[in-house]
């Protein structure tokens, strides 16, 4: 939680707002991923990428 918090306070201090969406995307994907790996639809999931 405290790298939540720091990231948090990187984005505020550096005025890198351009950041947030880039890493939410990334950890969207990431848990797409995560949750589908085991399931029927996970061919699916990674012929997309």
């Amino acid at each position: 939680m405290e790298i939540l918090i720091e990231f948090w306070q990187f984005l505020k201090e550096r005025k890198k707002w351009w950041l947030l969406p880039m890493i939410v995307v990334l950890l969207m994907v990431g848990l797409l991923l995560t949750m589908t790996s085991g399931t029927a639809i996970a061919p699916f999931i990674y012929t997309l990428f």
